[in-house]
């Protein structure tokens, strides 16, 4: 099993809706709004590195509002 964690950076006024959209989505954890250089933090599981990278660029990215991305992947 692989964890990691997604730092989204979203449009203004779109994390609420960011986050529900990904509260009950394949792969990920918990999604919680943060205040700092990103809006919203992402956690995510998967068997493999790839399942993460497959939520990461199929489910998350696509959304509306979200604009950059970084994923840190955890190595223990």
């Amino acid at each position: 099993m692989v964890d990691a964690y997604a730092m989204l950076d979203t449009a203004a006024g779109t994390t609420d809706d960011v986050c529900q959209s990904l509260h009950d989505a394949e792969g990920i954890v918990e999604v919680y709004a943060i205040a700092g250089d990103f809006d919203v933090i992402v956690e995510l599981t998967g068997d493999d590195p790839r399942d993460l990278l497959e939520t990461v660029t199929d489910t998350i990215r696509p959304l509306e509002g979200v604009g950059t991305t970084r994923t840190y992947i955890c190595i223990d």
